[in-house]
Parts: structure tokens; sequence; C-alpha cells
């Protein structure tokens, strides 16, 4: 059962549940922790606020959903930046001085929202966009935060305690917004119970960096639409999101700087693996994004338009690093992706219906959706020089 929880629009400070004997103890909002333990400790005093639906959402591992991963931390410990240097103390110093901090809570620009009055399926279609957008947020803190704890390379424990820090108070802002719904996500539980999937560190540094750039990209791309229609701005976490994307296009810009100190990870057989990665990025994105039309619908978007903007102004941010784009305009590429998306409604449908004729359905689904994943990944990449210095600043 939902928890219903009281509706303010100012930012206040939480408080943990008093006890008998106990006074009431302040304890700081996400938006001003420091580190990640902060905003565990935040998320603990909150979790009596908890849904257990929003949770077990939250806990689901598919294809579409986000996932928590581990990795050799051994080996990222041992990476030297000096071939970067000079770049990676710009960024450390940028990331140090904290532009954010203070941002990620309710001020006066957060409207009321009616989330009685919303409509039932964009409702529930936007809880589930939060719920996702939180857990994985929170996924990156759990990894930065494991690598800061595990390291002793004081480059690498600082970079990552500095993005597990950005993280923590992304995924607690999102609760936040979500407890005015009368649901939240347990973090302290995902920590504890979540399947976490082992990655190679290249494979990690692949996937976070896609993951942090088309973050970026994704979320300017709605500012942007709605800085324009501010008449779709159904609830107003949109009006955060332009500080929020410059934090994913600084982990981002961290990931491409780890690349860059060794030149195999993006040369020789390791360009099939970027690949691979950016197709299935893309790829998922285009699904998971079709599955939500009337979030979409609600922000003036076509979710089809969305995707190649989102597409467009990825490819141009991942050739600061990765020699090869994907080449989207390709007479394959759009009708491929259309494709994909009707298998991934038959394995659903498949799925509600059970039984044998169910699965059958579902394995049908499966195998159209492997081949046209293998149309994507045939398309020929597009190539380019990549530059000397990786680093870039936000400017979409």
């Amino acid at each position: 059962m939902n928890v219903q929880t009281p509706r303010t629009s100012g930012a206040t400070n939480v408080q943990t549940p008093r006890t008998s004997g106990e006074t009431d103890v302040q304890v700081k909002h996400t938006a001003d922790i420091t580190n990640a333990e902060e905003s565990l400790a935040v998320q603990e005093a909150q979790s009596k606020f908890d849904s257990d639906d929003a949770t077990a959402l939250a806990m689901q591992n598919t294809l579409l959903t986000p996932r928590f991963y581990t990795t050799d931390f051994d080996e990222m410990d041992a990476i030297d930046v000096t071939p970067v240097r000079k770049d990676w103390d710009k960024l450390i110093a940028q990331m140090v001085s904290d532009p954010n901090k203070g941002h990620f809570k309710k001020n006066e620009d957060w409207d009321h929202v009616d989330w009685d009055g919303m409509e039932p399926g964009l409702r529930k279609e936007f809880i589930d966009f939060l719920v996702s957008s939180c857990t994985a947020e929170f996924s990156g803190c759990v990894l930065y935060k494991e690598m800061k704890r595990r390291g002793n390379n004081k480059d690498i424990t600082q970079l990552f305690q500095l993005m597990a820090r950005d993280e923590a108070r992304h995924a607690g802002f999102i609760n936040d917004a979500l407890r005015e719904a009368g649901v939240a996500v347990n973090l302290g539980f995902l920590t504890q119970k979540k399947k976490y999937t082992y990655f190679r560190p290249k494979f990690i540094y692949y996937a976070t960096y896609l993951s942090e750039k088309i973050g970026y990209a994704r979320y300017i791309t709605i500012f942007r639409h709605l800085e324009q229609h501010p008449e779709h701005r159904f609830h107003p976490i949109f009006k955060w999101f332009q500080e929020w994307c410059n934090d994913e296009f600084s982990h981002g810009e961290a990931f491409a700087l780890l690349m860059k100190t060794d030149p195999k990870l993006t040369s020789g057989k390791n360009v099939y693996w970027i690949k691979f990665f950016l197709t299935a990025v893309y790829a998922t994105m285009y699904v998971r994004d079709h599955q939500r039309p009337l979030f979409h619908a609600a922000l003036g978007v076509d979710p089809d338009w969305y995707a190649h903007e989102v597409y467009t102004k990825t490819s141009k941010l991942t050739q600061q690093i990765f020699p090869i784009t994907l080449d989207i305009e390709h007479p394959r590429w759009q009708p491929t992706l259309e494709r994909l998306q009707r298998a991934n409604l038959q394995i659903a449908e498949g799925k509600a219906q059970g039984g044998l004729g169910g699965k059958v359905k579902t394995l049908a689904g499966s195998a159209k959706a492997a081949l046209c994943f293998a149309s994507l990944y045939a398309i020929p990449a597009l190539k380019h020089r990549v530059p000397d210095s990786p680093r870039l600043e936000p400017a979409y």
C-alpha cells in the first residue's frame, strides 16, 4: 500500500523518525550533502515514507531497466591520469567548486502538482519515468561510491567521490518529487538487495560514458523544448533539468579522460565494442521511450523526433573520444527501430498472455528483436578523427 505524504511546495529539512526518549534530529537536505554517505543517511531517515510498489519497480532487472554494476576495482585504481593531467586538473577543480550545491531542492519555483487530478495513464507513465531515473542515478552513485571506498589512487578516488555526490543528490531530488505522489524508492534497500551485474572496466567506461552523455542530451532537449513551450511543463522538476544535465555532462567528460589515458580502449577490436554499446544504448532508449506515449504527448514531444534529436546531439558529443558514430541517417536505421519496437510489444503481449501461446509469442518477439539489433549493428559506422584534447563545454 502506498503511503501518502504531506504535499508542500517549500524546501524543508527532513527529520528522522522520533522514538521514545529521543528528540527530533535534523538531517541535511540531499541538495546540501557533500558525499554519498550523507545522502544514504538522509534516505534512511525518509525511508518510512517509501513505497513497496516503487521499490519493487526499481528492483526489476530487464533489458530495459537500469542496473547496478560492479567491476574490477583494482584495475580502475591502477589508472594513471598523467597523459591527461592538464585537462584532468581543470575538470576536478570545476567539480570541487561544486556549482550545483544546494540547487536540487524545492523552492519558490516548485509549482503545486495535482497528482490526484492527473490523468491516470499519464500519472503511471510519469511515475515510471521518475522511478527509472531515480534508479539510474542511484546506480551511478553506488558504483562510484564503491570505487572511492576500495581505491587508493588519489586521483581516481577523488573523482568518484565527487561523481557519487552528484548522483546521490539527483536521486534524492527525484525521490523528493515522488513522495508528493505518495510513492518513493527505498534506496538503502536497493543498495543491499538489487542484483549487481559485473562488467569489465572498459565496458563500464563505454556504458557509463554513453549513459552520462545521452543523459545530458535527453535532459537538455526536454529543457530547451519546454523553454519554448512552457504550456507543456506539467511538472516543476523539468525546471531543474539544465543544471542537472550539466552534472551529467561533467561526468561524461571524466570518463572521456579516463579512456584517453589508454589509446587501446578506443582503437583496434575495441571499436567493435564501442559500436555495440552505441547501438544498444540508442536502441534501448528508443524502445523505452515508446513505452510512454502519454508522457511524451503531455510534453508535446513526438518520440521519433525526440529520439533523433538526442541521437544527433549524443553522436556529436561522442566524437570527442570515440572514433566512430552510428549512421542515424541510414535508410535502414529508422525502419529497423520501428520493427524493434513492434517486436518489444509482441514480447510484452506474450508475457501478459501467459501459457504456451504466450511463450511462443514471447520467443517469436525475442527472435525478431535480436534480428533487428543485428540489422542495426550491421549498418556501416561513420569514421572521424578524434581530437587531441577530449574536453568539451555544454553548448546545447
